[in-house]
């Protein structure tokens, strides 16, 4: 069960983070969109209903999360670039993956929605300074966690999800 949770493995973070490995993590983040829309490219409205693991989410919760989860992200950055240590506000995955929308709106809504929002992220990203990234965020579970930290989270995250589908579509030969 966990390679099906987790095929790419859990998230680790790197403590040495250097502008190179950062362009890296910005172009994982930059690549998501693109390559979610790769994922789930052919499948038929009962192969999008289908869970990637058992007691999972559907492809269709899994690509909604993923707009979901990076706005929030996008939003978080924008946050810590203008307030200092700002408070963030945490939400329930799970609760929001269950909402009607997650089961009734297309697809191409979420798949839309984060090649848009993408291409404003990524542009941000691309104009932050070492300083910029070493700005903090306080997550009310975790404490205090740098921008450098959740550019990685998210570089690993789109990945995460992406090999979710694609791990899923090889077991059932889709």
């Amino acid at each position: 069960m966990n390679n099906l949770s987790y095929p790419i493995g859990k998230f680790t973070r790197d403590p040495d983070a250097t502008p190179g490995k950062r362009r890296a993590w910005i172009q994982q983040i930059a690549d998501t969109p693109k390559n979610l829309r790769t994922a789930v490219e052919g499948l038929t409205e009962q192969q999008l209903l289908t869970p990637y693991r058992p007691d999972g989410w559907t492809v269709c919760q899994t690509v909604h999360h993923v707009a979901d989860s990076h706005l929030n992200s996008y939003l978080r950055f924008r946050l810590g670039l203008t307030e200092e240590r700002p408070l963030i506000k945490t939400y329930d995955q799970d609760k929001w993956a269950n909402l009607p929308d997650a089961a009734t709106v297309r697809i191409e809504t979420s798949l839309v929605l984060l090649e848009a929002m993408h291409t404003r992220w990524v542009e941000l990203l691309n104009s932050l300074s070492e300083e910029d990234f070493a700005r903090g965020l306080q997550h009310p579970e975790i404490g205090e966690i740098s921008l450098d930290t959740n550019l990685q989270i998210y570089a690993w995250h789109g990945p995460h999800h992406i090999a979710q589908i694609t791990s899923l579509r090889e077991r059932e030969g889709w």
